[in-house]
């Protein structure tokens, strides 16, 4: 049966547009795919260790020679790598943390990409379509007096498609924090219609993928 490997990173359990996109392309899928099998990566709940040298050395020693802190970090980084290779379909929500993705995504990022394997010149998980919810809480598009600060897209672009192969559509709803930032207070409604079509392309999204 099908797969979707759905990561979220937001680190608002509640309240998170990122999230309520991603469970819609979730649940459409879900629709499309009765029987099919859901991997959840939570990174907010469950996070990630960072890159660090144990998990860097260890895909290239011996396996007789590894420390028992590099056999701990291969594991994890292989278990991912088997999480991504599975995936008929991803999606991962995401919103702007300083104009960029959150240090949990990156990590998971770090982690999954092994050269030779996931990463390099023939990815093991080459052409899974990967939906992003890149949620926002300002407009940094293109003609936006922000546009240059713009490190989501842009970033998740080159890693998901150079790096790990797969092909990537990008949903992203903007101005989520209208409701909540006076200074946003006229954006209100253009988040509400930015938001409501999100939610209609990732339930159409997960639905083409099925046809």
């Amino acid at each position: 049966m099908p797969t979707l490997l759905h990561i979220d990173s937001s680190a608002l359990l509640d309240g998170s547009v990122s999230r309520e996109v991603s469970a819609a392309f979730r649940d459409a899928w879900l629709e499309q795919h009765p029987g099919g099998t859901v991997i959840h990566r939570d990174l907010a709940a469950e996070p990630l260790p960072h890159l660090d040298g144990a998990a860097i050395t260890a895909p290239f020693v011996p396996a007789e020679h590894r420390s028992p802190e590099q056999e701990a970090a291969l594991a994890l980084r292989e278990a991912l790598a088997e999480e991504l290779e599975q995936a008929d379909a991803i999606v991962i929500g995401t919103p702007m943390y300083n104009f960029t993705i959150p240090s949990s995504l990156k990590a998971w990022l770090d982690q999954v990409i092994i050269v030779g394997r996931t990463g390099g010149e023939s990815p093991s998980a080459a052409g899974t379509p990967v939906t992003v919810v890149s949620a926002r809480g300002g407009s940094y598009g293109p003609g936006s007096p922000r546009e240059s600060f713009e490190f989501v897209t842009n970033y998740l672009e080159k890693v998901l498609t150079g790096m790990l192969g797969l092909e990537v559509d990008f949903i992203v709803p903007e101005f989520t924090l209208a409701p909540v930032n006076p200074a946003l207070a006229e954006f209100i409604e253009h988040a509400r219609i930015s938001k409501e079509q999100a939610l209609q392309a990732a339930e159409a999204k997960a639905k083409a993928l099925a046809a």
